[in-house]
């Protein structure tokens, strides 16, 4: 089975026959096809972050983190453009899903992180992505918006709106194979293809009967203009190629960071609510006639 993945290669390039264009913050861009042998671990918990970094960048600067309630958050600025810078600090090339306001920042597509076209990082390298992929030549950069302008509602996705998620995952390293003695005789691929069938059937019914079972999904509230989002802004110039990866299917490290406005971070107790100022009334009632027992000198 194949999987795309896009490959975005640092400053510092350790394959040779990873070629591609330069883009306006001199970072070489790349996309990738991998090879995957073998399926994704579904009950394996994802590590907290492995060492990986993703970082949000308004005007070249990072923005303050906060951590509350397990989680990371950020301030959006309206109308701001930004941009993410992505750290690999292993020895080993991995690969990044990498997701915003719950859509792949590669072709906008809601999937699992293990089926998602994912970007590519050198070991020890960091790329930055700036905007959606909308061609290998040009991407469309991220601004924060209002829910109404984002570009989920534009897709009609509005369901995971405020979150930005990356998912990496490590290269497989060569696998040496060594012989062995002979085992028990293994079953002639009718006998086996019968077998797998069977257990097909069966798991399929069952999940027939536990979708039955479940009560219809509630609809989502419509989107607002006071909460944030991200929008599809000016085109820039981002070349990307494929190339193919095989890769390990258990994820190394997730990053996740959730961005609102400032008076919503206030309302999240993420932020303190500011000071009140006094009211002039208040001050008028609080006034005396009478304190110090004589006149103060000039």
């Amino acid at each position: 089975m194949f999987k795309k993945v896009l490959a975005v290669l640092g400053s510092i390039l350790a394959v040779a026959v990873l070629l591609a264009a330069i883009c306006g913050l001199g970072v070489r861009r790349a996309t990738a096809e991998a090879e995957v042998n073998s399926p994704p671990l579904e009950t394996e918990t994802l590590v907290a972050d492995g060492g990986f970094s993703v970082e949000v960048l308004i005007n070249g600067a990072p923005t303050a983190e906060y951590a509350a309630r397990g989680r990371r958050y950020i301030e959006a600025f309206e109308n701001a453009e930004y941009e993410l810078r992505i750290h690999n600090p292993s020895a080993s090339r991995v690969a990044v899903a990498l997701a915003v306001d719950g859509l792949n920042t590669i072709d906008a597509r809601h999937t699992s992180a293990w089926d998602a076209h994912k970007w590519v990082i050198a070991p020890y390298g960091t790329i930055y992505v700036r905007g959606w992929q909308m061609s290998s030549e040009n991407a469309r950069h991220f601004y924060f918006t209002t829910e109404r302008d984002s570009y989920g509602a534009k897709l009609g996705q509005t369901a995971n709106l405020g979150v930005i998620s990356a998912v990496f995952y490590r290269e497989r390293a060569p696998i040496t194979i060594m012989p062995v003695a002979p085992g028990q005789p293994v079953p002639p691929y009718k006998d086996e293809d019968r077998i797998r069938s069977e257990s097909k059937n069966q798991s399929s019914g069952g999940a027939g009967r536990d979708a039955a079972k479940q009560p219809a999904a509630q609809p989502y509230p419509a989107p607002d203009e006071e909460s944030a989002a991200t929008g599809i802004g000016r085109s820039v110039s981002n070349s990307v190629q494929w190339i193919k990866m095989d890769l390990e299917p258990r994820p190394v490290g997730e990053v996740s960071i959730r961005y609102e406005y400032h008076a919503s971070l206030v309302r999240l107790g993420i932020l303190p609510r500011p000071y009140p100022k006094p009211d002039v009334l208040d001050r008028r009632e609080r006034s005396q006639g009478f304190e110090p027992k004589y006149c103060p000198q000039p």
